[in-house]
């Protein structure tokens, strides 16, 4: 039996080369990667092709240069065609999802402190954020002005959401804070963004760390911490917003009673993320735990506990960790809300598919925190934000076999 030969020598040397697509149009959608062993791609021993699944320039896309303090929140906007994110060094960027990547946008000193958290818009070119010195701001994004700010609540407000659902046909705004209150918000161009008023204030007693409206607009479910045992245990309220406190004669709200609460975090639930077609709640907490909550009129289990995910540490910072859900039924496996994405404490991003609670994915590259993850509208692509400043856009698969 004859033995193949030796290599040549003068070093190997990796090749990596775009092949174009059977159609003859050119897009490029395999990668082959050649190792040659006298630096000719002409002389291969082996090629390895990967599929691509999305639109990126490559797998992995590195966004950074724009921020010099930790990234807090990153979303698409809802087209998927551009992103931003908010940073503890009180700026909002915005970008462009596809190549060239283009940091098209840096709106600083739009608050005294750290921006917190933002929302795209639903119907407007704006962005809604809040910071650490008790403003709502809302941004243009064509214009890269601040339409209004205003000083909505008396504490660092943690968290904020936006709905179109609720039937009234205009854009509602919830916010929630450290001095135990939340407060809806209704968006109008008459006003310039924001009106001046809240349309109703909720006293919760404890401070708030997370807020979600639900599926049809009519509630809002509310993450806080209840300082009144000892013992702290995190309870989710909702709230019937069609019956609108009133303020006493020294300006505090009575407190509402919640119509439905959900247990099962031991320590601190950090953000709240409703699933695309509404029966499900996602919720990471400061104990490494995250929870899926099954908040359907009739659920199966007596605890409503849908699935407890593992493997993203919290760590010792306290950071409030953004979550996320797929979005796209026909890109994410043919169901919607198929997985789940959180970020950690050890620089990775877990993905887990929710019906088995398997852990899928467990992705580095980050040098610090991740502190929010969301999934892309159209395609299998994750964006994460990081601590140490960046972001990261990386290619998963359309669909996996778990």
């Amino acid at each position: 039996m004859s033995k193949r030969p030796v290599s040549p020598p003068g070093g190997g040397a990796l090749i990596k080369r775009a092949k174009s697509s059977a159609d003859g149009s050119g897009a490029s959608t395999t990668r082959e990667i050649a190792i040659s062993s006298n630096n000719d791609p002409r002389n291969k021993s082996l090629i390895r092709s990967v599929q691509r699944t999305s639109g990126l320039d490559a797998p992995i896309v590195s966004l950074a240069g724009a921020h010099s303090g930790e990234i807090l929140s990153c979303r698409f906007s809802p087209s998927g065609l551009h992103l931003a994110a908010c940073s503890s060094d009180r700026s909002l960027s915005l970008w462009n999802t596809y190549s060239p990547n283009t940091n098209f946008g840096l709106i600083s000193s739009l608050a005294k402190a750290p921006l917190l958290d933002f929302q795209w818009s639903l119907f407007q070119p704006w962005i809604y954020t809040v910071s650490a010195d008790h403003l709502l701001s809302v941004v243009d994004t064509t214009t890269g002005e601040r339409v209004r700010k205003g000083r909505a609540h008396s504490g660092i407000i943690n968290s904020l959401d936006r709905t179109m659902a609720s039937g009234s046909g205009t854009e509602l705004i919830v916010t929630g804070s450290d001095d135990g209150t939340v407060k809806v918000w209704e968006s109008s161009t008459d006003d310039g963004g924001v009106g001046k008023h809240p349309v109703t204030t909720i006293d919760i007693g404890c401070p708030v760390t997370g807020v979600c409206w639900s599926k049809d607009g009519q509630n809002v479910y509310v993450a806080a911490l209840d300082n009144e045992i000892h013992l702290i245990d995190i309870f989710f309220q909702v709230y019937d917003l069609r019956n609108t406190p009133t303020a006493t004669t020294n300006g505090s709200y009575p407190r509402t009673q919640p119509l439905l609460s959900l247990a099962g975090h031991t320590d601190t639930p950090t953000s709240l993320t409703l699933s695309p077609d509404g029966n499900f709640l996602l919720s990471p907490s400061m104990s490494s735990n995250v929870i899926i909550h099954d908040i359907r009129p009739f659920s199966p289990s007596p605890t409503r506990i849908h699935r407890v995910l593992r493997g993203a540490p919290a760590g010792f910072e306290n950071t409030l960790l953004r979550g996320a859900w797929t979005k796209d039924e026909e890109v994410h496996g043919g169901k919607v809300g198929q997985r789940v994405a959180v970020g950690g404490a050890d620089r990775m991003v877990c993905v887990w598919e929710v019906e088995s609670g398997k852990l899928i994915y467990k992705l580095p590259g980050h040098k610090g925190t991740v502190t929010s993850v969301d999934f892309h509208p159209k395609e299998p692509i994750l964006l994460t934000g990081s601590k140490d400043g960046t972001m990261l856009l990386g290619e998963l698969e359309a669909g996996i076999s778990v």
